[in-house]
């Protein structure tokens, strides 16, 4: 019997690594028919209030154009296209989603149980390309990598940055504070370790491992973390209780000449709090991966500060990440088909 498989991947998200994935972990039965989104050439959308689209989040395509494409078949691997309560009336055969994402964020998840979709994601598919990111970023500001870049550029020789009261100290001599012990935050810890900084951890939902704390890995609440860090690296998931929990009050309890860190998601900082926290000089600088929308406006006063370095959000973006995420999305496929239980439901 062959299984009609249509998989939906981007620039990013190749359909030839979901298919060459699918192929390997179901040889034979398959029916592959795949099409290709313009993402990250062009922005996704990031949010939706209105219509069918109500609710979604981070995601890219028309509705009409997916389901038509989507038609017929009975598994849907996807990366960013978006489903929808009306897409999935139109796709009666449709029996799994397995959406390549950490969340997912562009399904209709209430619309998808109502019709008894099965919808599996990849958590921690990029975990290692962000956790390593996340060490590029703190180096870069620590060791004021952007700072001497953007002078010499300018054809300005910043030899006065080796002075005394302009560098600062190395990684061994800092307190780095990590808001987050999921999979990203889990996998920083490590690549922090060899530098041989104090880490503090904040997670109130996910205790820290008996090979950290054998480490000197410490945790503690909030307030203690920010009060303590040198540098705060921010690694939590956007939830109800967390959107702004970074504002004016939390800048102020950091230490005064410290760095902020942010490769997860824009909604959880009050952006114009950081910026007055920058300007002002209570924050040292900061790496900022993510912002409030993407892009974000380029006459935007946070982006012109100098002492910010700034990413288009591509800290995931690896081609590990890809090879990854296709073999999961092959091996709940491949589950779904063989009558098992999926590794990550939704």
């Amino acid at each position: 019997m062959t299984t009609r498989v249509a998989i939906c991947g981007d620039l990013f998200m190749r359909a030839e690594f979901f298919a060459a994935a699918l192929r390997d972990a179901v040889p034979s039965g398959l029916d592959l028919s795949s099409m290709e989104l313009p993402w990250p050439d062009r922005p996704m959308h990031h949010g939706y209030e209105a219509g069918d689209l109500s609710g979604l989040k981070e995601f890219m395509g028309a509705p009409e154009e997916i389901a038509a494409f989507v038609e017929g078949a009975e598994v849907f691997v996807n990366h960013l296209a978006p489903v929808t309560a009306g897409m999935l009336a139109r796709l009666p055969q449709l029996g799994l989603i397995a959406v390549s994402r950490g969340g997912p964020v562009n399904i209709d998840m209430a619309a998808a149980r109502d019709r008894g979709v099965k919808v599996v994601n990849a958590p921690g598919r990029n975990a290692s390309a962000v956790a390593e990111f996340t060490i590029g970023a703190i180096l870069a500001e620590t060791r004021l990598i952007r700072a001497g870049h953007e002078s010499l550029r300018q054809g300005d020789w910043r030899g006065d940055l080796y002075r005394a009261d302009a560098t600062g100290e190395e990684l061994s001599a800092l307190t780095v504070g990590l808001i987050g012990y999921g999979q990203i935050g889990r996998r920083v810890v490590p690549l922090l370790l060899p530098f041989g900084c104090r880490i503090l951890v904040d997670d109130p939902y996910v205790a820290l491992s008996a090979e950290h704390r054998a480490a000197g890995v410490e945790a503690v609440d909030l307030d203690r973390l920010l009060a303590e860090s040198d540098v705060v690296s921010l690694h939590a998931r956007v939830t109800e209780e967390t959107k702004g929990f970074l504002g004016a009050p939390q800048f102020a309890r950091m230490k005064r000449g410290a760095y902020f860190i942010n490769t997860a998601r824009g909604p959880m900082v009050d952006y114009p709090a950081l910026y007055e926290a920058l300007r002002d000089g209570r924050l040292r600088g900061a790496m900022l991966e993510t912002f409030w929308q993407e892009p974000p406006p380029p006459e935007a006063p946070l982006l012109k500060l100098p002492n910010v370095t700034l990413t288009p959000h591509i800290a995931g973006a690896s081609l590990t990440t890809v090879r990854a995420a296709a073999r999961m999305m092959a091996e709940e496929v491949r589950r779904h088909l063989a009558g098992e239980e999926p590794l990550n439901p939704c």
